[in-house]
Formats: C-alpha cells, structure tokens, sequence
C-alpha cells in the first residue's frame, strides 16, 4: 500500500516537472511570447510597446462562409488579377472571351495562399483558427447578408473543426453571425434557423461569441411575432442591426456597423460616454462619384488599400502593401477607444461582375465588393504578392497588440549546462515555448470548380520548445506530439536562429539553420547563411540527440557571434519544409512552431 502510495506521489511530480505532450488540457499557447517582421521590414511591437493587457478590448473579424457549394468541376476559376494582366482590353470589353460563360459570372480577385478553397475543408479551416488566434482575433462574424442563405454546411464544418482546435490549445476566435442589413423577411428566416439548429438545442456553446451577457447576433429583432418561439429568441440574444452605409452612421444606438469611411463613428453610446463598437476596414468600395457611398470597386477614385482622406494616394506601384487606409483606420479607432474593433475582413475573394442594368455604375461592367490588389478587403495572405502576401496580416496584428495590450513575457530562468543525451535536464529551464498539437493533419478535399487539394506534409507535430545557456554553449530543445520520425527525413526537424534580431542579415534574418542537411549520427550539422539567399554553408557539426518525441542539441556561443554574457536571440522549429527558400511555405506545408513569421522570443537581457 504504501510502495503505491510512493508511486502515484512519483506519478505526480513526474508529470508536474515534464509538460505531457498528449493530454490538451489547459495548453494554452500564447503568441504575446512571439516576435515577428513582416516582409517590408516592419517589426511587429512587443509587450515593451503595447503595455499591460487591458480589461475589456475585443477584436472581431468579419469572414466569409460562402466558399461552398456543388460546383460544376470543369468549369475553370477565374481570377481577375491574372485576367487583366493577360488581357488588358477586357477590361473595357464584357463579351472578352477571358471572362467565360457568366450570367452574372464570380471572380476571385486573387489566389488565397491555400487555394480556391471551400469554407468545408478541415485543412483550411483548421489553419485560419490557428492563424486567427495568433492575431488576437476574438470573434468571427459570418456574412449571412444576402437572402435568407446561412451556408449551413461551412459553419457546421467550421465548428466541428475549431472545437478541435480548441480542445489541442488554440485560443479560437468565437463565433457569431451577421444577418441582413434591415428587418426584412429574409432576415427573419435565417434568425429561426440558426436559433433552432445551432443555439436553442446548445451546440458547440462553448465556441459562441457572448456580449453582455448573451450570445451575440448582428441582426434586426423587429420583425419577431408574439409566437412563444420568437418570445424566446428575443430574450437569448444580445441583437447588434448591422448599419449598411459607409457615411451615415448609426441610425439608432443598438446598431453596429461593418465597414465605413474615415472618420469612421462610434457605435452604442454606453452612460459612460464610451462606445461599444469601431468598424476598421482595409479599403472601402466608395468613391467620390458617389460622395463615398458604396460603389463599384472598379470605379476611378475608390478608396483603395494605399488611399487615406487624409494624404490621398500612395503614387507608388505598390503602394497598395503599405495599408495607409486601414492604418488611418485603426488610428480612428484608436482615438474613440471603444471595447470592440470590428474589422472587414479576413476572406471574401470573391466579386460578382455586374452590368449597368443590375444599377452599378461601372463601365462596361462593375465590380463590386472586390477588384484587384489596390481594391481588395482582405487580410488572409494571397499567392499574387509572392513573399509580401502577409503583410497586411501582421499589420493587423502589431494593432490588435496595441489596442489590447500584450501578457508580460516570462523571464528566462537562471544559466544552466545540459547533458545532452537523456532530455532529462530540462524541466527547470524557463520559458516553455508551447506550440499546437493536431495541426499534422492531412489535407483531401475539393477546392473551388475544377481545382482539388492535397497535403501530405504534415510529419512530426511540433508541440514545445526550449532554450538553456551557459558560458560556452547554448542548447535548444523540441518536442513534438509522438515519436520523432527518423532524422534520414527529408527537411527532418529544421532549427532557425536569428542572432541578431536584424532581418537586413540572413535569409529573411535567420543567420543560422540546423538539420538542412540530415544529421550524422549524433552530429547535427550547423550552417550559416550566405549573402541574404537561400545558400548555406556548413560551419560545424554539433551534439545532438533524439529520446522517444524530444530532441536536443548544444552550440557553441562562438559559432553564433552570442560570447558576450546577455543573449537575444529569435528561433522556430520547421519540420518538413517543401519549398526551400520560399518564406510562405512556413503557412502552408509540414508543421512550423510559430508559424508564418513569427519566432519564439529568447532573451535574457
């Protein structure tokens, strides 16, 4: 009895020292604890920038659900970037042959960096969680605007998927639905359904978005009858109308709105005199022949991605990549300081070519919603803009930090030599760089009318990291969900270092790769970059081991310019990499802990 009593005790301790990879429970991964510089060599702020974190600061983002359907698979996309810089002319001709069969034809505006994906793929959905979360995006808010459609089979796949993804330690943004732009009947149709398939029986409650005290819905209660099934509907939710107009503002204190022109209003004016709700937008489809309601996007004057009222156009070619509207956005939004930004948006791609006659007035045709890179809404990274596809992702996200402040970072513990060999020296080393588990899956699934995807990459789930130091050496540790696959792998368990912390030096500013070439033995092999390309060469082999799911090496201070005693260093974990040398391929193949452009932040100063 007691020799058991000695073994649970053990049990306890062992599992209090060592994190256990298997178990999800409580693994929150916090990416306050991430540095990143986005493509146009501008840092993201850092908890000595953006302070404390504040009480009461919510970000939501409008995203689409739409990309569903039976599409006929042999009709091909079309995307009107890659359209009109073929065919230039067809642009002022609707009958060009590059635009197809159309009645009215859809368009995507670019390529999403995952593909003309459907809303139903658990590979791409799975993705936008994780990124989401690591922008500090608390809600999504799907567009349901347009008739009476809730694109029921995207928001099950989607719950489905982010309970998941919550349960393996993603902070999933919750979710809400934004209904019709008035009390119509439509918007009646969709608030009973969503009620009765999605809220009244408690499904998925744990993903939905509360405001004051009620699950939130963007939608009109005006049209509820006496019926007991509207009474009950109109005590469950906390309504929010969506205001439509991009000038006017609220037309009654319970409206929000989505999108507007700057300066844009504050919305639901509390007793306090503080406001609820901001929209931020990355662009607005308003011109001034209209007096900036909306229009066409293809309009001469719209107020694109490099337009601010305040300084007009950004002449340059690609001044659309430096975000001067959404930035005077979000400093509008700044100034009111309200408790929710709500930001258009994450993914909508898609935009309807429309005629004179359907009242747009756009010559020969109107693009509406979305156009092409200057006139475009969209956050989520594209394909089109090559290595800068993100940089509107982490200009979100240097704001978001600003706007709700950031978790101080965890001190790094005291100097310590690591015996490599057992992965039993570390459990006081400090911090734990936690990473999510599950996100190896495999990708199948249709995309968009004749496309079809496929990701076999995901290999060794990268779940935690570590950094140890002493005099000599500094000692990097990972571990990973189950068992390493052998280190004969192609691209197997690749170790990134940015020594300096400067992206002017090194392959988008990491100095120091391990494990490009296969480890020998219990050699791993450390390289340096070469002139800022994708070209290494090899500067030493170092002790290496792998235990069971843990992998640990040592490397000497000098090889990585660190002999001085404080240290301040970036680092991530890449396994599986299959495009050597293309940056966006941390978003898309294997697994890559942080992903994207972040790193783990190591410091001791």
């Amino acid at each position: 009895m007691r020799l058991n009593f000695k073994i649970r005790l053990l049990s306890i301790v062992i599992i209090l020292l060592f994190p256990v990879v298997g178990h999800s429970q409580n693994w929150n991964v916090n990416s306050d604890q991430w540095a990143a510089t986005d493509a146009l060599g501008r840092k993201v702020r850092d908890y000595n920038a953006a302070g404390e974190k504040k009480k009461d600061k919510f970000i939501a983002m409008f995203y689409w659900t739409w990309h569903q359907g039976d599409d006929d698979t042999t009709y091909q996309v079309k995307n009107i970037t890659e359209i009109v810089r073929k065919y230039p002319g067809a642009m002022k001709d609707y009958h060009h042959p590059a635009w197809g069969d159309k009645q009215p034809g859809f368009f995507f505006w670019e390529q999403p960096l995952l593909g003309y994906y459907k809303t139903t793929d658990p590979w791409v959905l799975r993705k936008h969680a994780e990124m989401l979360a690591d922008a500090g995006v608390d809600a999504v808010f799907f567009d349901c605007t347009n008739g009476s459609i809730t694109w029921e089979k995207s928001y099950e796949a989607l719950m489905k998927v982010w309970d998941q993804a919550q349960k393996d330690g993603v902070n999933v943004p919750k979710i809400a639905f934004m209904l019709p732009f008035g009390p119509v009947p439509n918007l009646l149709v969709s608030l009973r359904q969503l009620y009765r398939d999605v809220y009244k029986p408690g499904r998925y409650k744990n993903l939905w978005f509360v405001w004051k005290g009620k699950p939130c819905i963007m939608g009109y209660p005006d049209n509820l009858t006496n019926s007991a099934e509207d009474k009950e509907i109109a005590g469950f939710f906390t309504f929010r109308p969506g205001q439509p107009d991009l000038v006017d503002g609220p037309r009654r204190n319970d409206q929000w709105g989505w999108l507007e022109n700057y300066p844009q209003h504050g919305y639901v004016k509390g007793k306090n005199g503080k406001f609820e709700q901001v929209a931020v937008g990355m662009a607005q489809n308003a011109s001034p022949a209209t007096n900036g309601h909306c229009s066409a996007f293809n309009l001469p004057g719209t107020y694109g991605r490099s337009f601010s009222q305040r300084n007009g156009f950004d002449p340059r070619v690609d001044g659309y990549l430096y975000g001067w509207n959404f930035q005077e956005q979000w400093d509008r939004a700044f100034e009111v300081d309200p408790e929710l930004v709500f930001i258009t948006g994450w993914n909508e791609f898609i935009a309807g070519q429309w005629l004179p006659k359907d009242g747009w007035k756009g010559d020969p045709f109107s693009f509406v919603d979305e156009f092409d890179w200057e006139h475009s809404r969209d956050i989520e990274p594209n394909k089109g803009w090559g290595d800068k596809g993100d940089v509107y992702y982490y200009q979100l996200i240097d704001n978001v930090r600003k706007f709700k402040g950031m978790v101080a970072p965890e001190k790094a513990s005291a100097p310590k030599t690591i015996k490599i060999g057992k992965a039993d020296g570390w459990a006081d080393v400090a911090p734990y760089y936690k990473h999510y588990k599950g996100n190896t899956i495999h990708r199948d699934h249709r995309g968009r009318y004749d496309q079809y995807y496929t990701n076999n990459t995901g290999r060794n789930d990268i779940a935690g990291a570590k950094v140890a130091r002493d005099a000599e050496n500094i000692y990097f540790y990972a571990e990973t969900a189950e068992k390493l696959t052998p280190q004969s792998d192609r691209n197997w368990m690749m170790l990134f270092i940015d020594t300096d912390r400067d992206k002017s030096t090194g392959w988008n500013g990491y100095d120091i790769i391990v494990n490009r070439v296969s480890p020998k033995g219990n050699k791993a092999i450390v390289e340096k970059n070469v002139a800022g390309r994708w070209e290494w060469e090899p500067i030493a082999e170092t002790k290496f081991a792998v235990n069971n799911n843990k992998l640990e090496l040592e490397i000497k201070r000098s090889l990585l310019n660190l002999s001085s005693k404080e240290i301040d260093i970036e680092f991530k974990w890449n396994d599986n990499m299959q495009e050597n040398g293309n940056i966006m391929d941390f978003y898309v193949n294997g697994d890559t802990a942080p992903g994207g452009r972040f790193n783990f932040d190591y410091t001791t100063k």
